[in-house]
């Protein structure tokens, strides 16, 4: 039996917010590349990277839409909750070993279809690397 508590509607308020921070390691940046296919050099290839806008190989921007959903189906609103849209705008590039701070605020509820609006934020330091907003469903509180 889990210890998991899932997540309820009735417990969610506008401008409620979660945060995590994730270091980006090249370990990272392998894996994401050999479950994914991804292999594009910018992310892989220092040699090639090197000659890149960037000057250097960039993490995959989809690790850190990655802390999104990590967040959304475990911590908050938590298990239970079904992710159903996000829109993503990937602002500056994430490098290998930055340290990634993902906050998601809540800022929209619509109780009767049982939807919650999430305002998405991905920040390396000041600066930020990523925006977005969600829709999650989000079930009533059983019983």
């Amino acid at each position: 039996m889990s210890d998991v508590k899932e997540a309820c509607l009735e417990e969610l308020e506008m401008g409620q917010s979660y945060s995590t921070v994730n270091v980006v390691t090249d370990e990272d940046i392998i894996k994401f590349s050999e479950v994914t296919g991804d292999v594009n050099p910018i992310h892989l290839d220092d040699d090639y990277a090197k000659n890149s806008i960037f000057g250097e190989r960039i993490a995959h921007g989809m690790i850190s839409a990655g802390y999104i959903s990590a967040i959304f189906g475990t911590k908050f609103p938590g298990p239970g909750s079904i992710y159903m849209t996000q829109s993503l705008k990937f602002r500056a590039p994430v490098k290998i070993n930055d340290t990634v701070e993902t906050t998601v605020t809540i800022i929209d509820l619509n109780e009767k279809r049982k939807r919650v609006t999430l305002n998405c934020e991905c920040k390396v330091g000041d600066t930020v690397v990523l925006t977005g907003e969600a829709q999650l469903m989000v079930p009533r509180r059983q019983g």
